[in-house]
Parts: structure tokens; C-alpha cells; sequence
């Protein structure tokens, strides 16, 4: 599947960190940051996503819910949870602010074209991409962004998230 800007985005049941839920009703009225990482448990994976978590209120506060998408099972990412909850500092007192997609089987990330071609995990089978889809609450497309496993994102508040609340900015 290719996903062009202003396409509907596809409406999933997802297995997620926060039990089974349907995409596009989990999204309600809001915005959604919808963001791939290759595999828990990584250094480059876990500083990502522990620094999205702390950047939650603000992304709250502008009306975006976020959920992230790895190839590894719910069981793994509650594990790796603890470790984004202390990296976020919020050492396991509290719930971890965003979903975290089961995706174990590919099946998702090879219907959004978010397989990267070069990378495999040590039992041979394709990572995810790192990929970050802005959703709009009319569930289409408004900006995405995909770049190999082996590339890591930046998420530091001056950077990233202003780069990404300037797109959803333009839509406000």
C-alpha cells in the first residue's frame, strides 16, 4: 500500500499495550502521531520513545493522541516499558502515556510500506522503518516521514516535536 497526503488513513484493529482497539475510534476527534520503532529494548529505540512520552503533555495539549508500532509482541513492550518509564523519569509510578503496537507478525508495517529493505533481526526477519504518519482527526494523511532503521530520530523539545506541531499547525 502506498499512502499518499490527504488519503484516508486505514482504519485498524490493533493488539496494543492498552488492550485491543480500533484505530480510528481511538482517535476520536483528535490529531494522531502514529510512530514506528525496529524492535524494543534498543538504545536508540528506547531514548526515542522515552523522550516522546515526557513531550505527551505537550502534544496533549494540542489536541494529538500518540501511538507507537514495533515488530515485537505486547508482552515484550509492557517489559520495555519499564525501561522507557525510567529513561521518561517516571520510574514505573506511573501509566505509560501512549500505546505501543503489537505488530509481531509484520502484517501492518508491510500494508503501510514500512519494512526496511536492509535491516533484519537476528532471526532473519525485516525490521520495522522508523516512520512517523500525522493522522488528521478527518483520519487522512497529513505529513509522513520514513527513513531506514539504522537512522535515529531526534525527539529533543527544540527540534522534532516543533517540527512536527509546525505541520499540525498548518492544519489548525
Amino acid at each position: 500500500m502506498s499512502l499518499k497526503l490527504g488519503d484516508q488513513f486505514p482504519n485498524f484493529k490493533l493488539k496494543t499495550t492498552i488492550g485491543d482497539i480500533n484505530l480510528h475510534e481511538w482517535m476520536g476527534d483528535k490529531w494522531c502521531l502514529f510512530c514506528s520503532h525496529p524492535a524494543d529494548y534498543t538504545p536508540v529505540c528506547t531514548t526515542e520513545l522515552s523522550r516522546a512520552a515526557q513531550l505527551t503533555p505537550e502534544f496533549t495539549k494540542r489536541n494529538v493522541k500518540v501511538i507507537g508500532l514495533s515488530c515485537d509482541s505486547v508482552e515484550n513492550h509492557h517489559g520495555w516499558i519499564k525501561d522507557l518509564q525510567s529513561m521518561s523519569g517516571c520510574d514505573n509510578k506511573c501509566d505509560f502515556p501512549f500505546p505501543i503496537i503489537d505488530d509481531s507478525d509484520r502484517k501492518l508495517a508491510k500494508e503501510l510500506g514500512m519494512i526496511d529493505p536492509d535491516e533484519f533481526d537476528n532471526k532473519g526477519l525485516p525490521l520495522t522503518a522508523r516512520a512517523v504518519f500525522v493522522i488528521g482527526p478527518d483520519k487522512k494523511l497529513k505529513a509522513s516521514l520514513l527513513y531506514p532503521a539504522t537512522t535515529g530520530r531526534n525527539f529533543t523539545y527544540d527540534q522534532y516535536p516543533h517540527y512536527l506541531l509546525s505541520i499540525l499547525g498548518k492544519f489548525w
